[in-house]
């Protein structure tokens, strides 16, 4: 397999599911042999996928940095553009060792900080997902398949930030979370769409082939604008630069090692990508450099100034982070080469000083129990290794030598000074760059000096703290070697990777780089020390007296428009429902069809399609009307007649119609559709069982309609609407029936044999050509089939005493002649579905109707035997089986898909052919296709969908006796 498709799924299939099996196989088994080590076998299993992927990743960079690119290519859903495609170069080659590397540290960490209440398996899945999802950013070729990534972090990390549910905090932060993410995403979307019609392909590498004169093309289309800013809110929104920052700091309520992760070396590292990523094709130059410069320094200034204030040490990290991530995205949006290189690397040290400081605040969190800095003091004394390790790290954050923040700082002011944007202002561009290095040093020294210094801690909920297990510590002291490694030798550890790096970003070749701890007295250094001079000055001064503790910070800005936007819309959706809310389903039913009548009578305005009962709109040959069918229509509307009076009888309503529902399936099989009569027939006989059990918790009889109860109007207007409606479907059937128009039949005729490999073709078009629709109906099933469950889980419905006559039931044991009967009905049900099943390719038949046929068969013992009877022999109790029966029928169905990629075809591509079978040539040639194995996937979904509906109305139904009906 191909290593970028590899690294993806180390994490995405085979880390979590070997977790999952941990937690549900593996538990008294492993507890007996290993005893309490157990419970970090998890996290065994988390860091040997991520060490793999970090492994596989190392064994392609001599290749990258030597300028070479890994591609890896195969068809999706070509037709839309989306593909499976990966690249690997410097760029990507920097973001995804980062994400494995600092993730392994990371799943280390967890495995020491969270309880043995939390779940480790949970955790562990959550986050190898997530890890997932940020590898496939990084290593898309994509447009398409990157969003499809993207939007797999803001679910993943809405779970993570949410991951105690229990707290308030975190469920509030992780839906603010989701709900900026997600909309920036779908902003994203719209972007994307635009940037890929505008360049002809939504594969990178495509556009990258382009180079200047495709971006020159991009850049003078006038669908460039919006294409830009929409992208762009995706971004920003991702990496919290202003206005969408306030989400991040929300985002704190997450376990410290996801916090660590996300909000430092991973999630809110997205939107910085997918800026350098779409550099060579977007930016670089006016609208793009006008945007992303000023927000990236205002969001460096915001963040900085206001994380002095904050007295959570998480919340500071917080917006130091927001600060730094404007620091990058104000470098990305500069238009000299060396700027990239200097964002390229100021995201390696932030992401090694960050994650090392918030792994620190966990420890401090762990051993004291509060985060709150004016409580916290003196801890240096009794965790002397946390202290030193904290103050190392947060002189990092400052940009203190010999520090790698130091370098990249320095580099970043010297960018600063000569921006090429401001006019006769360019000076205010390097004055707020050194504010806001100033208020960096102010926040730093203030983490270290309030926590581990500043006299004894006040109020300790656990009050006597102690130094934390090497494993939590070792993670953070591998990260600051980093950051002094990297600070005393930048060209030796990290020079080929960031030369390579920028060079991806640019799209072009970068002249080489020459990076030092000394480049001697400048402009810089001096800067350098104006912020560090200034910044102690400003927090001694802001301490002095105790009077930033005594400072309550504000929330500031964008938390209160979007609080308030929620609320409007919350207000709105609320008026609407108190408008349109009535209370009548007669009044919904009526404004439902008037709104469908109205909408299809506007076809028939004049301009719009020619009347259908004209002549002149009768284009093809009228055929006289059968008496067989005459009599068909003559029964369906008695049927319908007698519906209609006998509506409030529930149970003879349901069969009548049942009886409409056969009448559909002779029409189809007079029309020579065996297919479609045979589902009709099943669904139909499935469907009246399921809605008779559902009839089974309401009284047996509609009560009768009151005039308060008749809000929908009198009774000539629903009239009026229904034979409204109903000319209106005559209409549109006979415009259909009468009119000559093109069928796309032949080519489903032509190729059902030759490329799907069966005669059947209403088989074929399911299972092969149109494979797709069946595995999203599929999905929906099963989604149904768990909401059913939901709803009525733990749901107790009183058995009626009597009958509307006064009659008390007698709730018998199940008939003998039935139990005989079905008996023998299930093995010769299941004979004809395998029938049904096997020739469904070729023959009218195949896994949807055979699936129905099966759950006819299983409903029948229900029936027969009794639901705990009946649950006890097919061990289904409480529907447990049956809820595994769709994992597998639809991870039957994705596998076959999935498999097609591996001879480099489409999802769902189909195989088919003949063989004979040495030996046995008699039987002839055997008709195989792949497509049978999807089929089996449908098979298992259907009937798991169908029994685990009946098994939530059976339960649903085992209540004591109640009142009469």
């Amino acid at each position: 397999m191909n290593p970028l498709v590899t690294v993806i799924l180390l994490p995405l299939l085979l880390g979590t599911g070997l977790c999952v099996l941990l937690g549900r196989f593996g538990d008294g088994v492993g507890r007996a042999l290993l005893g309490p080590a157990w419970r970090f076998a998890p996290a065994w299993v988390a860091a040997a996928v991520t060490a793999a992927a970090l492994v596989l990743l190392l064994q392609e960079a001599p290749g990258v940095l030597q300028g070479q690119v890994l591609l890896f290519h195969a068809d999706w859903v070509p037709t839309i553009g989306l593909n499976l495609g990966f690249r690997l170069d410097g760029l990507s080659l920097l973001f995804g060792g980062m994400i494995t590397g600092i993730g392994l540290l990371i799943v280390l960490y967890a495995a020491f900080y969270l309880s043995p209440t939390d779940s480790l398996v949970k955790f562990y899945c959550l986050l190898l997902v997530f890890m997932a999802a940020m590898l496939g950013i990084a290593l898309s070729d994509n447009l398409l398949l990157l969003v499809v990534f993207w939007e797999m972090t803001s679910i993943t990390s809405f779970l993570l930030v949410g991951f105690w549910g229990e707290k308030a905090e975190a469920s509030e932060g992780a839906r603010m979370a989701l709900a900026m993410t997600g909309g920036g995403g779908l902003a994203l979307l719209a972007g994307v769409i635009l940037l890929g019609q505008m360049c002809g392909s939504y594969d990178l590498s495509q556009m990258f082939i382009g180079g200047p004169s495709l971006r020159q093309a991009v850049l003078s289309d006038t669908r460039y604008p919006a294409a830009l800013i929409l992208i762009l809110i995706g971004c920003f929104t991702k990496s919290a630069q202003l206005p969408f920052h306030f989400w991040l700091p929300q985002a704190m309520a997450a376990p410290t090692p996801a916090s660590a992760y996300l909000h430092s070396a991973t999630m809110v590292k997205a939107g910085l990508f997918l800026l350098a990523r779409l550099y060579p094709v977007i930016g670089g130059e006016g609208l793009f450099e006008l945007i992303v410069t000023p927000v990236g320094l205002l969001t460096m200034a915001f963040g900085a100034f206001v994380a002095i204030f904050k007295h959570d040490m998480k919340g500071l990290l917080a917006y130091s982070t927001i600060s730094h991530l404007g620091f990058i995205t104000f470098l990305i949006g500069l238009r000299s080469p060396m700027s990239a290189a200097v964002a390229m690397f100021h995201i390696l040290n932030h992401a090694s000083f960050k994650a090392a400081l918030f792994m620190t605040a966990g420890i401090v969190d762990h051993e004291t129990g509060t985060r709150d800095m004016r409580r916290l003091g003196g801890l240096m004394q009794v965790m002397p290794w946390v202290g030193s390790l904290g103050l190392l790290a947060s002189a990092a954050m400052a940009g203190l030598p010999p520090f790698n923040g130091f370098l990249s700082k320095e580099l970043m002011f010297e960018q600063a000074l000569h921006a090429g944007i401001g006019g006769n202002f360019a000076w205010t561009i390097a004055l707020i760059a050194n504010l806001a290095g100033l208020c960096s040093v102010a926040y730093s020294l203030r983490l270290v000096y309030d926590v581990f210094f500043n006299g004894p801690s006040r109020d300790l909920p656990q009050p006597h703290p102690h130094e934390p297990p090497w494993g939590m510590k070792l993670p953070v002291l591998i990260l600051v070697l980093v950051c002094l490694g990297v600070g005393l030798f930048p060209m030796q550890t990290v020079g080929p990777l960031l030369q390579s790096a920028a060079a991806a970003m640019l799209g072009e070749p970068l002249a080489p780089l020459h990076l030092a701890l000394w480049h001697g007295f400048n402009v810089p250094l001096l800067m350098s020390l104006v912020a560090v001079l200034g910044g102690v000055v400003l927090y001694f001064w802001l301490q002095r007296g105790g009077r930033l503790h005594a400072y309550l910070p504000r929330s500031v800005g964008g938390k209160q428009v979007f609080d308030a936007g929620m609320a409007g819309l919350l207000a709105m959706a609320g008026g609407l429902t108190r408008r349109f809310e009535s209370g009548s389903l007669q009044r919904y039913l009526a404004t439902l069809l008037v709104s469908a009548l109205v909408l299809g009578c506007w076809a028939f305005w004049p301009g719009g399609v020619s009347w259908p009962f004209s002549p002149s709109a009768i284009t093809r040959p009228l055929l006289p009307a059968p008496p067989l069918a005459v009599a068909l229509w003559l029964l369906l509307m008695a049927l319908g007649a007698v519906l209609l009076r006998l509506q409030a009888q529930r149970y003879v309503a349901v069969v009548l119609c049942g009886g409409i529902g056969l009448m559909g399936s002779l029409v189809f099989l007079s029309l020579s559709a065996p297919d479609l009569a045979l589902t009709q027939l099943t669904v139909d006989v499935v469907s009246t069982v399921m809605l008779l059990m559902g009839l089974g918790l309401l009284p047996q009889t509609t009560p009768p309609l009151t005039k308060a109860m008749r809000r929908g109007g009198p009774p000539w207007r629903a009239a009026a609407l229904a034979l409204a409606c109903g000319a209106g479907v005559t209409a549109i059937s006979w415009a259909v029936l009468s009119s000559q128009h093109e069928s796309l039949s032949w080519y489903f005729l032509a190729q059902s044999l030759p490329g799907g490999g069966g005669s059947n073709v209403v088989n074929v078009i399911l299972v092969d050509f149109r494979g797709y629709d069946t595995f999203g109906e599929i999905t929906v099933l099963g989604i149904a089939a768990l909401g059913v469950l939901a709803v009525l889980d733990g749901m107790r419905a009183k058995r009626p005493a009597g009958d509307a006559g006064g009659r008390r039931w007698r709730f018998r044991q199940e008939p003998l002649l039935l139990q005989r009967v079905a008996r023998w009905v299930l093995p010769l049900a299941l004979l004809l579905s395998a029938h049904i099943f096997w020739r469904g390719h070729n023959q009218p038949g195949g896994g949807f109707i055979a699936g129905l046929i099966t759950a006819a068969a299983l409903i029948l013992q229900y029936m027969a035997l009794g639901q705990q009877r009946a649950e006890a022999l097919l061990h289904a109790r409480s529907g447990g089986r049956y809820v595994r029966w769709l994992g597998l029928g639809l991870g039957i169905a994705s596998l076959t898909g999935i498999a097609s990629f591996l001879f480099g075809q489409p999802f769902l591509t189909s195989a088919h052919g003949h063989p004979s079978v040495p030996g046995l040539e008699f039987l002839g040639e055997i008709p195989l296709a792949s497509a049978a194995a999807f089929d089996l996937g449908v098979y298992i979904m259907v009937v798991g969908a169908t029994m685990l509906m009946l098994s939530s109305f059976a339960h649903a139904s085992k209540g004591g006796e109640g009142a009469s009906c």
